[in-house]
């Protein structure tokens, strides 16, 4: 390793990082947040606690002619209990818009968690580590370090052998997307390859990434903050945990769909915004949540656990979500030029099912998050996509 005095600490400030809402100093250093202060007091689990202070898609990102690069973190790793330890998060560096590294931070905490059902945990405290990268070439570069998408990072400090900038503003647009695990990354291989950072790299946008594991359920307080949150373009895609929580019956599902559209445009008037419904996953197609956990055959699954015919009381199925979101779309489009429906099987169906299935009947492994981006990018950002940028008329390459 270089010696730390022969490198330049640069401070790690709003400044050089993308694809947060809020920063919390703490004893180490930054921990960047999801979720604003005021939406993080009226969090009423500590699931979303968790996942909203993962991450995913959050990024450094400055200019320099660095050839090493040294980010020093303190992670906090989830683990199961009687079951083996995860492998460690990636920080993925990617060198004017390519991926040009990878690196892990060893050690850190661990939570533990000690019953999935209950989620009951222990906390494992551990030391600070360092993400490395070097021999990179010496020319001026724009520099992107994506956090692992799930592994809750503390920033303790960014070190160079050259002096590091900003990046100035470059005119893309900002889409702002709303999701649950699937747009979390549940699976994906890397920060940079779960589905929404797929679909901005191809779409040439930047990403902020709302997917929250568990946590999809049109709770106002992130209605709230995405009305706030500056965004070009608008994305959510909803439906899945409202079923596997068993969260909600039909009567009450439509109207809070309608109470999360109206407080969107609360702020962002005419933003293109698209509702995306789930893709497809067969377990809960036709059989209502809630959700469980299955360890049967040593590997976990999931199984839902409602009973079918209770569908005509008003329990929630893939099917049933779908059909009413599409139903909420077209009524409330009438009025609202810039609002669309995706149907989510067009992302992911059966035939992307029978060729990539869920290895935990509920997430989408690497090739999955791969054909879901793909298919997001040609839909939405594609000709004619409700996303298409005007000064293109056409989907963006990355570069």
């Amino acid at each position: 390793m270089s010696n730390e005095h022969d490198l330049i600490t640069t401070p790690i400030t709003a400044e050089i990082l993308r694809g947060f809402l809020d920063l919390e100093q703490t004893a180490y250093g930054l921990l960047p947040h999801r979720l604003p202060a005021s939406a993080r007091r009226q969090i009423p689990d500590d699931q979303l606690a968790l996942a909203e202070a993962q991450p995913s898609g959050v990024r450094l990102a400055f200019r320099t002619r660095a050839t090493v690069i040294e980010l020093d973190t303190l992670p906090t790793k989830r683990a199961y209990r009687g079951f083996p330890a995860p492998a460690d998060g990636m920080y993925d560096l990617l060198v004017d818009g390519r991926l040009a590294g990878q690196a892990t931070v060893p050690g850190g905490n661990v939570r533990l968690i000690t019953d999935m059902v209950a989620q009951t945990s222990e906390l494992h405290e551990g030391p600070v580590g360092t993400a490395r990268f070097t021999d990179l070439s010496a020319h001026d570069k724009h520099i992107e370090i994506w956090l692992p998408h799930a592994e809750l990072t503390e920033l303790v400090a960014l070190r160079t052998d050259a002096p590091v900038a900003p990046v100035p503003a470059d005119g893309r647009r900002v889409w702002l997307h709303h999701g649950s695990s699937i747009s979390h990354g549940s699976n994906a291989a890397g920060p940079t390859t779960i589905w929404p950072a797929l679909a901005a790299a191809e779409g040439g946008v930047e990403l902020v990434n709302l997917g929250f594991g568990g946590s999809a359920l049109l709770d106002p307080f992130t209605a709230r903050a995405m009305r706030d949150t500056p965004a070009d373009l608008i994305s959510l895609k909803i439906g899945i945990n409202i079923v596997n929580t068993d969260a909600m019956r039909l009567r009450a599902f439509g109207p809070a769909v309608h109470g999360f559209l109206d407080t969107l445009r609360e702020g962002h008037s005419t933003t293109p915004l698209l509702v995306v419904s789930p893709i497809w996953c067969p377990v809960q197609e036709d059989t209502p949540g809630p959700l469980m956990p299955d360890f049967s055959d040593g590997t976990l699954k999931f199984k839902a656990t409602g009973d079918p015919a209770e569908r005509a009381a008003g329990r929630l199925t893939l099917t049933v979500i779908r059909e009413e979101l599409a139903r909420i779309v077209a009524q409330r489009a009438a009025d609202d030029p810039n609002l669309h429906y995706l149907d989510g099987r067009d992302l992911y169906g059966e035939k992307d099912y029978a060729e990539f299935p869920l290895p935990d009947e509920i997430h989408p492994d690497p090739a999955g998050h791969r054909r879901i981006g793909e298919n997001f990018a040609r839909l939405a950002f594609g000709d004619g996509g409700p996303f298409t940028d005007p000064c293109l008329g056409t989907v963006n390459r990355s570069v």
